[in-house]
């Protein structure tokens, strides 16, 4: 029984229903003071904590920092007193780790290393740019062309899937996404485009889906780049569960029961290739999506089977450089851009910009609302704090780390866990 479900239920039968519900749905799979996975509890940015927090630096408000290996654009999650993050064991690659740490006192519990054949990267995307996932009792952690891995809360392994070869000169970094019983995993870039769906219990196959696609992972038929580096978010619409996710060409969604493609919408194909960094802002009737390397933006109406396409509202061409995944309020949609490193408040209907500011240089690291304000890191280590109004940018924080990240930070317990290039921090006032 959880005092979230407790606080929200008027009798004891009521309350014991709302728990269940807490724990058996994707919406709500994790419990107030958890942040299971890539994101937080909804995959979408909102923590269920509304403060966390306001002002740090490397001396002060930190409760503790734990050295990790090697760099890595991973974030950590938190379950109960434990934090978990994937690093890399050395430059190569080819030792990677899910570290699991005190939440108290960050004292190291236990780390689980397995052997990953030598792939390439990119310099800014080390080894290990994967977020874990778990639920009450498991965590689940990507290592890409090594596999996925599923251990229990001690660090005991329980199985293990190879899904096949993904190399792409950039390297991976989508998250894997917990739904009840099962976990659903992007396994791209690379040369096949699958997102596979497999049991929690005994990792085996439930279903899959393949996404067409031409040339040989790293370029398109055309000799310009491509791929998908973007986590799913669940979300349920038309009353079914779906996983919808922005791929190369198109976003698509999957039943997530069953894998069928319930809908697409071209648009995501841009000048430079096919790409797509972050993941879709899915609201109650609209969904925005931000296209890689400088490509488009676009937003379409949500309703309908099969090709949706025709119902996009508007699509920019070209825009400002984006990693992260941006938040959507309402009307309107906020956007960290890796270059030229500004904060924009766009219209969502319309994708026109109400304003722009300047960030604490290029930001990585995708956006989460905590109550009224918005934290995004940015790659120097700096976090800033804002609120996301339409009317004016405003300006609440910014917190210096004094170490380069490219991640997302965490809430849970009130504290804030972040990792930078050399260190997992845990934030406290």
């Amino acid at each position: 029984m959880t005092t979230f479900a407790c606080q929200r239920c008027a009798g004891a039968l009521t309350g014991y229903i709302a728990a269940f519900m807490l724990l058996t749905t994707p919406a709500t799979s994790a419990i107030a003071e958890d942040w299971r996975g890539f994101r937080g509890p909804t995959g979408d940015g909102v923590a269920v904590e509304k403060s966390a927090p306001l002002k740090w630096s490397a001396e002060d408000n930190i409760v503790w920092k734990a050295k990790l290996p090697q760099p890595g654009n991973g974030s950590p999650i938190v379950v109960g007193d434990r934090v978990l993050v994937a690093s890399a064991e050395n430059e190569q690659g080819t030792r990677r780790s899910l570290y699991c740490f005190d939440r108290k006192d960050g004292k190291q519990l236990w780390v689980a290393t397995v052997d990953a054949p030598e792939m390439p990267t990119h310099k800014t995307n080390p080894y290990c740019g994967s977020t874990p996932a778990a639920n009450q009792d498991q965590v689940v952690v990507w290592h890409g062309s090594a596999g996925l891995f599923c251990y229990d809360l001690e660090g005991k392994e329980l199985w293990r899937r190879n899904l096949g070869e993904f190399r792409h000169i950039w390297g991976y970094g989508t998250s894997p996404v917990i739904v009840q019983d099962r976990v659903i995993m992007h396994c791209g870039p690379g040369k096949s485009l699958l997102i596979a769906c497999l049991s929690l219990v005994d990792g085996k196959t439930i279903w899959e889906h393949h996404e067409p696609q031409e040339g040989d992972g790293n370029r398109n038929e055309a000799g310009k780049y491509v791929g998908s580096w973007s986590t799913p978010i669940i979300k349920t619409l038309d009353n079914r569960s779906q996983a919808i996710c922005t791929m190369p060409t198109r976003v698509i969604s999957l039943d997530t029961e069953s894998g069928q493609l319930l809908w697409h919408c071209d648009g995501v194909r841009g000048p430079k290739g096919d790409l797509a960094y972050s993941s879709p802002l899915v609201g109650e009737d609209i969904c925005v999506v931000c296209g890689g390397f400088n490509g488009p933006s676009f937003a379409f109406r949500l309703g309908g089977a099969g090709d949706i396409s025709a119902n996009r509202l508007w699509r920019r061409e070209q825009n400002p450089q984006n990693i992260g995944t941006g938040l959507l309020m309402g009307k309107h949609y906020y956007m960290a851009n890796a270059g030229p490193g500004t904060i924009q408040c766009l219209l969502a209907a319309s994708g026109e910009e109400v304003w722009e500011a300047r960030g604490p240089g290029n930001m990585w690291g995708s956006m989460i609302l905590i109550g009224d304000l918005a934290y995004v890191i940015g790659q120097n280590g700096d976090t800033l704090v804002f609120r996301p109004k339409p009317e004016e940018f405003q300006q609440v924080a910014v917190n210096k780390l004094g170490e380069p990240a490219n991640t997302t930070p965490a809430l849970a317990h009130g504290q804030l866990f972040i990792r930078t290039s050399g260190h997992l921090w845990c934030v406290g006032e």
